[in-house]
């Protein structure tokens, strides 16, 4: 897990742990193994260039080791750096690999805050199993993380209404070959799993949609072209119902497992069916109401309301992309177009009354202007 600047300096301890529980994971037997702060590199601005290159560490990661004979080691903070696997390493052969999406988020009141961490835990702790990787307390998980960023946020995110993400990656390093028997049921999908093996392969569809000035690819599957997701975000369609005036919130459900259960995703719908939906006992937008939707729908479908005028916005959800609007889709001849409002500064964003507010609301317990149990505040150091 590392968000981290190098520093090849010589580390200095500053604090011991008491001795891990056998073979759990256990927080509180966390080693803390850091780098003088005067010998830190010096940390990028918040609209620096080299932010925005995925280059711009922080100065320290944490890792714990699993052993099948002994179970989970005390996790240790320790300066960020190179980790050593053998070439019969199983992460590079058989990709037995799991990551999450997460940001911790500075709050207006100064208060650092992840948002729904627990959630993440478990999601990972399911890509795990998919893969065949050890299992974990997700709690102790949890306090890991938020031990390592009160610590690397104090440089990292001083400023409020910014936010930093660390990355959780568990990886296989020793030598094996499982064949379970889901292999005898047909195809294998691993859309609903966090896994390396769903993401390195989209890399070439990801290098058309450049060549076609298009930012994402959208995927289709099956023969009727069911739209799943959009790169490596959950997808949103706001259209009125046919031969009514019924405004629908409709993306794919999960019971097919081809999409992740994102936990952005997951929260759109709980705050549209409580804030937007014509259930809402509370509607707190001057919105439409609308109705929410998890159901397969198909590429054809989406062409047929923009040809009907039935089209009001499509968007993205995730942990990168936020949330965002979405201007134009490109499907064979057809090109699928949204309004655009031309902004004071010139450049044009599509009209996206829906997920807009979504977006408004999302951020208010993000940044901590709205008390809500979604947000997990870290102690800060």
């Amino acid at each position: 897990m590392s968000p981290s600047a190098t520093a090849q300096t010589a580390p200095q301890t500053v604090m011991k742990p008491e001795p891990s529980q056998a073979g759990q994971l256990d927080a509180a037997a966390m080693t803390f193994n850091l780098v003088p702060e005067s010998e830190q590199e010096q940390v990028p601005g918040l609209y620096d260039a080299a932010r925005m290159t995925q280059r711009a560490m922080t100065a320290h990661m944490v890792q714990a080791t699993w052993r099948a004979e002994t179970g989970w080691e005390s996790p240790e903070m320790i300066p960020y750096g190179k980790i050593g696997l053998l070439p019969t390493a199983s992460v590079l052969h058989y990709a037995t690999e799991s990551f999450e999406g997460m940001k911790v988020y500075r709050g207006y009141d100064d208060k650092l805050r992840l948002f729904r961490p627990w959630l993440n835990c478990k999601r990972l702790s399911k890509s795990n199993a998919r893969v065949c990787l050890p299992d974990f307390d997700q709690e102790a998980l949890l306090r890991i993380i938020a031990s390592y960023l009160a610590i690397e946020c104090r440089r990292w995110l001083p400023e409020q209404g910014s936010n930093l993400r660390p990355r959780q990656f568990p990886l296989g390093s020793s030598f094996w070959l499982v064949i379970p028997n889901l292999f005898e049921l047909g195809p294998v999908v691993f859309g609903s799993a966090k896994v390396g093996a769903s993401y390195g392969p989209a890399m070439v569809a990801q290098a058309k949609a450049r060549e076609n000035d298009c930012s994402q690819t959208l995927w289709l599957f099956g023969e009727k072209r069911l739209v799943t997701e959009a790169g490596a975000s959950n997808f949103f369609v706001v259209w009125r119902r046919e031969s009514s005036d019924i405004i629908e919130l409709v993306t794919s459900s999960l019971d097919t497992e081809i999409v992740l259960d994102g936990i952005t995703r997951r929260s759109i719908l709980e705050l549209a069916r409580e804030r937007l939906s014509t259930d809402s006992k509370a509607r707190l937008s001057g919105l439409a109401p609308i109705e929410i939707i998890e159901r397969p729908f198909s590429m054809d479908e989406i062409i047929q309301a923009q040809t009907d005028g039935r089209l009001i916005e499509c968007f993205v959800s995730g942990t990168a992309m936020f949330i965002s609007p979405v201007s134009v889709i490109k499907y064979a001849d057809t090109v699928v177009s949204f309004p655009m409002t031309v902004m004071d500064d010139g450049h044009k964003t599509p009209d996206s009354p829906y997920s807009s507010t979504l977006k408004s609301w999302l951020e208010d317990i993000m940044y901590g202007k709205e008390d809500h149990e979604w947000a997990y505040v870290i102690e800060q150091q």
